[in-house]
């Protein structure tokens, strides 16, 4: 019952999470600090993110894990605006957006680590049987 409660909260926090990335990237490029006054079309950058909300939101393992990977994107881009932009507020940002990425990356592979595990177990279980035969 203990492992069932903390996958729904890994995987209600990554769906927190990754909305907040997608919040916090249309806001910072278009009003709180853009690269140009007025608006950036940087803002498509958060497109691909579009096409991991209704997985993560309906906790498909597949989306998931790939998601994860894509998430680094944003990681490394949080990383660079942090320690490289000139303005505070893009910099806090930027730190901002890197914690949302581990939030979401940590709330990711926890949801799919007792996934992966029964996985392997089964694989194994299945390997010793069929060399039993």
């Amino acid at each position: 019952m203990n492992s069932a409660r903390n996958s729904k909260l890994y995987a209600h926090g990554a769906s927190l999470a990754l909305i907040a990335i997608i919040v916090l990237g249309i806001s910072q490029e278009m009003w709180l600090a853009p690269l140009r006054p007025g608006g950036s079309w940087l803002v498509l950058k958060i497109i691909p993110l579009l096409f991991a909300v209704r997985g993560v939101l309906r906790q498909d393992n597949y989306t998931l894990q790939w998601s994860s990977m894509l998430i680094l994107l944003y990681f490394t881009e949080g990383i660079v605006r942090a320690t490289s932009d000139t303005l505070a507020l893009s910099a806090h940002l930027g730190w901002l957006q890197v914690v949302l990425c581990c939030s979401f990356f940590y709330c990711a592979l926890g949801y799919l680590r007792p996934i992966k595990k029964a996985a392997k177990l089964a694989a194994k279980l299945a390997q010793d049987a069929s060399a039993a035969k």
